[in-house]
């Protein structure tokens, strides 16, 4: 069981969502990546939002820049490595600027899903080996972690492959690291491409990188249900950080309300999630600045 003696921290909100709520299209292929490429000034900004609500950390801008992805948006081959390097330092530099000085900056590393899986990070229908997955995420790991961040963050991973690809690179590269999972929903604690939380928690539990294990980007409950089913297995400190409850539709690329149910909402669980052993609470995708706020108050009770 995680130790309840340990401070909690507030991550930050849905950041893609919180730069389109300030006007930015984030419609194309790369997401949120588009805005830090074309207008920095914004990344800053909507990091200081988060921050202003009482956000303990900033989740860096880098979820969806990959190789594959500024391929497929129209960046020339011989030039992409270069331009995804970049663009990831830039990241972490932007996080930073806005940051003031007790401030974490966790570097996101964004599932395969996010980028050539084409949105499959909700189920991990991936086809490839925990070796190909390794490869494909190396060099993005190797260059945030070569940058200023406190810790990597790598997040929304649907599948257990995908875990020990991560957990490998991870321990290599030897910085601190995060790990967060997606899960089928209503299935109290599988992991979305159906394996069990057991199985994952072992991994995390035996990697010397990973310091914290979670779940995020699902509605409360089903988020909830899997942080209890790893605190069963795992004395890590737990993450949670939910979504507003709708589903990603990655065909039409737009949010939808869920097919059934409806659950207690993230605010409302929060005394929840301390109780199950949440020591790093926050939201994803359609989560804004108010709720954070709202979020802290509940969980410091100020």
């Amino acid at each position: 069981m995680t130790d309840p003696d340990l401070p909690i921290t507030i991550l930050d909100g849905g950041f893609g969502t919180r730069l389109a709520d300030r006007g930015n299209d984030i419609t194309g292929s790369l997401w949120s990546a588009q805005i830090l490429r074309d207008d920095p000034a914004e990344i800053v900004a909507a990091h200081r939002d988060f921050f202003d609500a009482g956000a303990d950390v900033a989740t860096t801008c880098s979820y969806e820049v990959t190789v594959d992805g500024l391929v497929a948006a129209g960046v020339a081959a011989s030039e992409a490595e270069d331009v995804a390097e970049s663009l990831l330092r830039d990241s972490v530099r932007l996080a930073i600027e806005a940051a003031q000085h007790d401030r974490l900056i966790a570097a996101s590393v964004g599932p395969y899903g996010a980028g050539p899986g084409q949105g499959t990070e909700y189920d991990g229908a991936y086809g490839l080996s925990v070796r190909e997955l390794a490869a494909w995420h190396r060099r993005r790991i190797e260059i945030l972690a070569d940058t200023e961040a406190d810790v990597l963050l790598a997040e929304t991973v649907p599948s257990v492959r995908e875990v020990e690809a991560l957990a490998g690179e991870l321990d290599r590269v030897g910085s601190p690291a995060w790990l967060s999972l997606t899960v089928t929903p209503g299935s109290d604690g599988l992991l979305s491409d159906g394996t069990d939380l057991k199985d994952v928690a072992a991994i995390a539990s035996a990697s010397t990188a990973i310091r914290a294990v979670g779940v995020n980007c699902g509605a409360a409950g089903d988020v909830l249900a899997g942080v209890r089913r790893l605190a069963e297995f795992t004395d890590l400190p737990l993450i949670a950080y939910p979504n507003s409850g709708e589903r990603w539709d990655h065909v039409n690329r737009v949010w939808v309300p869920r097919d059934s149910g409806g659950g207690p909402g993230l605010l409302d669980s929060v005394p929840e999630f301390l109780d199950a052993g949440v020591r790093l609470l926050g939201g994803c995708c359609r989560v804004t600045p108010r709720e954070i706020a709202s979020i802290r108050d509940r969980a410091l009770g100020s």
